[in-house]
């Protein structure tokens, strides 16, 4: 099983599907990855060498920031705005949306489920 990033990635994938497992990779990010390392994108996980493995894993150290060091940087991001008091820092702090949508229906996956007034 290749690990790559701290994630196993599927056995029976193909590369370019399985990397975008990785947080902060997509498919063009992992097109990009495999051309860089050499690699063909239809070669399933379980199909790859050793030294495929390596060659990717040095692509995505060289140049893209994933996983842990990603996550950090956005919680970091979030935790200024909401520090600064702003409205996206504030939509944020409450649980809302914090990009204009209309919250007088819908916007329930934000909110959460609905909570029923009391009845009289």
């Amino acid at each position: 099983m290749a690990r790559i990033a701290g994630i196993d990635l599927p056995r029976s994938k193909r590369i370019d599907i399985a990397l975008t497992y990785i947080y902060g990779i997509g498919r063009v990010t992992a097109v990009d990855i495999l051309k860089k390392a050499k690699v063909d994108g239809t070669t399933r996980v379980h199909a790859l060498t050793d030294q495929d493995v390596v060659d990717i894993r040095k692509a995505i150290q060289d140049g893209y920031k994933v996983e842990g060091d990603l996550r950090r940087e956005v919680q970091l991001s979030l935790k200024r705005l909401m520090d600064l008091g702003c409205y996206r820092g504030l939509r944020h702090r409450r649980g809302l949306p914090a990009r204009g949508q209309r919250t007088s229906t819908n916007a329930r996956t934000r909110k959460g489920p609905r909570k029923s007034a009391a009845r009289k």
